[in-house]
C-alpha cells in the first residue's frame, strides 16, 4: 500500500472521530434505511443504466472509492448519502437502484434513486436526457413493491416509515436550465418567479413522498453555486471570483425552501421535515480552505480544473491532480470525497441529529 500523505492521514482521523461521535452518542436510535432522491450530488450510478452523455463510470472517477473503481458517483470517492448512511449505522455506501449488481436484499437498508443532471423542473432533466424527479418517484413505488415481497408487508411498511429520506436537488434547475435556456427564462419571467415555481414542485414532491409513507425527510438546500469552478472560470473578466449573482439566487431560494419546510411540518400529519442547508458550511470552506487542510479551491482536481465534468474528466487527461484531498472540488461541478465528508459531518450534527 502506498504511503499516506499527511493530508490524507488528517482526513482519516477527522472522519474516524466523526463516525465515533455519531456511533457512541447518548441516543442509540438508528434508522433502518437511508433512501436518496436527487441529482449528481447524491447519484450513486443510476445514470450508468440510461442513455445520456452525463456519466462518470470511468476513471479517474472513483479512484479513491473502495476497490479504486468508478461507480457512477461524481467524485473521486464517496458522496454525502454514503457518509450519512454510515453515520446512522447503515451501510457505508448506498447502492444505485438501476445497478444490476445489487438486489432488493442490498436495497432493503438503503437505496439511491438520484440521477445526475436532474432537477425539480422536468425541463431540466430533458437538457441531458436524465431521469426526471417524477420517474425517481416511480422507481420508489416499484421498490416498495419489491420490499414488501422481500420483508413482508408489515416489516416493509415499518422500514418505509422509519427510514431517513434524503432529497438533494435544485442546482441544475438554475445552472443548466434557467440561466442557459431562453425558453425557461422567458416562460417564468423573473428569477424570483422561477424560484417560486421550483418551491411549488418541491412541495408537491415531498407531499407525494409523505403519501407513500415517508415521515423522516431531509430537504437539501443548494450550495453557493457561483463559487463552483465552472462558474468561476466563466467569470474570468472578474479575475475568476465567485459569481455573486448566482450565490444570491442560491441564498434566496434556500430561504424559500426553509419556509416550505415549516409549512410542510404544519400541514402533513406525522411528518418531520428538516432543512439541510450546505450553503454556509461550503462557503466557509471555500473562503477559508487552509483552515480545513485544503490548498486548492478555485480550480478542481480533475484535469485542468476548468470546464471538466463527465467525459471531459477522463483517464487520458494528464493534468488530473495526484492528491484530491488537497482540493475542495473534484471536477468543475462536484466536491471531492473529503469535502463531501466534511459537509456530511456538518449536516448530521446541525440538521439530522434529531433522527439519531
Amino acid at each position: 500500500m502506498a504511503q499516506q500523505t499527511p493530508t490524507l492521514l488528517l482526513f482519516s482521523l477527522q472522519l474516524t472521530i466523526f463516525l465515533t461521535i455519531i456511533h457512541t452518542g447518548e441516543s442509540s436510535a438508528k434508522v433502518p434505511a437511508v433512501i436518496v432522491f436527487g441529482d449528481s450530488t447524491v447519484d450513486a450510478g443510476n445514470n450508468n443504466g440510461i442513455s445520456t452523455m452525463l456519466k462518470s463510470n470511468f476513471m479517474p472517477y472513483g479512484r479513491d472509492f473502495e476497490g479504486g473503481k468508478p461507480t457512477g458517483r461524481f467524485s473521486n470517492g464517496r458522496v454525502p448519502g454514503d457518509f450519512i448512511s454510515e453515520a446512522f449505522g447503515c451501510k457505508p455506501a448506498v447502492p444505485a437502484y438501476l445497478d444490476a449488481s445489487f438486489t432488493i436484499k442490498d436495497f432493503a437498508t438503503g437505496v439511491v434513486f438520484a440521477s445526475a443532471g436532474t432537477g425539480y423542473d422536468n425541463a431540466t432533466s430533458d437538457v441531458l436526457s436524465v431521469i426526471p424527479l417524477w420517474k425517481e418517484l416511480d422507481y420508489f413505488k416499484d421498490y416498495q413493491t419489491k420490499l414488501r415481497a422481500y420483508l413482508g408487508p408489515q416489516k416493509a411498511d415499518e422500514t418505509l416509515t422509519e427510514a431517513l429520506y434524503l432529497v438533494s436537488v435544485g442546482t441544475n434547475d438554475f445552472l443548466e436550465n434557467y440561466f442557459l435556456n431562453p425558453r425557461s427564462s422567458s416562460r417564468f419571467g423573473t428569477i424570483a418567479q422561477y424560484e417560486d415555481h421550483l418551491v411549488g414542485l418541491a412541495d408537491k414532491f415531498v407531499s407525494e413522498l409523505h403519501g407513500l409513507g415517508a415521515r423522516k425527510i431531509s430537504l437539501g438546500g443548494i450550495p453557493p453555486m457561483g463559487c463552483l469552478p465552472l462558474e468561476r472560470n466563466r467569470n474570468g473578466l472578474r479575475g475568476g471570483a465567485c459569481v455573486e449573482e448566482y450565490n444570491n439566487v442560491a441564498k434566496e431560494f434556500n430561504g424559500k425552501l426553509a419556509g416550505l419546510v415549516v409549512r410542510l411540518n404544519n400541514r402533513l400529519p406525522g411528518i418531520k421535515v428538516v432543512f439541510s442547508n450546505p450553503y454556509d458550511e461550503l462557503l466557509n470552506i471555500i473562503q477559508n480552505p487552509s483552515q480545513f487542510g485544503f490548498e486548492n479551491v478555485a480550480v478542481s482536481c480533475c484535469a485542468s480544473g476548468m470546464f471538466e465534468m463527465g467525459y471531459m474528466c477522463n483517464r487520458f487527461n494528464p493534468f488530473t491532480c495526484t492528491d484530491a484531498n488537497k482540493y475542495v472540488f473534484w471536477d468543475s461541478f462536484h466536491p471531492t470525497e473529503r469535502t463531501n465528508a466534511l459537509l456530511s459531518e456538518y449536516v448530521v450534527k446541525d440538521c439530522l441529529a434529531q433522527f439519531l
